[in-house]
């Protein structure tokens, strides 16, 4: 059974008819395309929680009772192999939902990284919401493929593209992921781990590394912290992505 922690509660006090309004992941959320009556009967389903890093919003096997809307932070998502090997499926960062392909049990495990908040709504409620919303029942199936496309993405990743190219993509289409906190031109924000990335793209830590002093090597990237990055010549990165190089 997994602990969610509610809000603090000055915050939950601060929540009103307007809340879904002032959220900041509103505009990249399916909330965004709801209008004023659906989005107060969204807002008075929603549970405000807060999440340390590595703490689970579900685990893989559990019950899938609730759906997550993310409004801060950012969340890796990921499946144990048989032996015992991790696959990271994707990072949810604000406006992104879990749980919306779940059938009755969660199919993969999602934690925070970092400090994170979400909305928290019962299954069973949300989905008598979305029954009776037209407009919230398009947003859910514009999300849905829109993951469709990312997992169509992420197979090809994994099947035919080399390490070099793998960590090329992955550094060119991360800042497009987290709207709430644009990076300045040119910079890249990695609050994963570096074996968090591996275990995304299907690489060793060793083969991460490697790969990145190379780029670093070649004056393509600029280490500025264990977090963040700068694209020097994001147009050869973009041309080592598509393998042309």
């Amino acid at each position: 059974m997994i602990e969610i922690k509610s809000l603090p509660a000055g915050c939950a006090a601060r929540r009103s008819e307007t809340a879904c309004e002032t959220c900041g992941a509103r505009a990249f959320s399916v909330c965004g395309s709801l209008g004023p009556a659906d989005l107060a009967k969204l807002d008075a389903l929603a549970e405000a929680t807060a999440f340390a890093p590595g703490q689970p919003l579900a685990h893989e096997g559990d019950p899938a009772d609730y759906l997550f809307n993310i409004t801060s932070g950012s969340v890796r998502v990921y499946k144990l192999l048989s032996d015992g090997r991790r696959q990271i499926t994707g990072f949810l960062f604000a406006g992104d939902f879990l749980g919306l392909a779940s059938g009755d049990r969660h199919l993969f495990t999602a934690e925070a990284i970092e400090p994170s908040t979400a909305c928290r709504f019962r299954r069973t409620a949300y989905q008598a919401l979305v029954h009776d919303s037209p407009s919230l029942e398009r947003a859910l199936l514009d999300r849905a493929r829109h993951e469709l496309a990312a997992a169509q993405s992420q197979m090809l990743l994994l099947g035919r593209k080399t390490a070099h190219e793998r960590l090329a993509s992955f550094l060119l289409d991360l800042p497009s992921q987290d709207p709430l906190r644009p990076n300045a031109e040119g910079r890249v924000r990695l609050p994963m781990t570096r074996g968090e990335i591996a275990d995304y793209l299907g690489l060793t830590i060793e083969t991460v590394s490697r790969v990145l002093t190379k780029l670093k090597t070649q004056g393509v990237i600029r280490l500025l912290s264990l977090n963040e990055l700068s694209l020097e010549r994001p147009e050869q990165l973009r041309a080592m992505a598509e393998g042309e190089i």
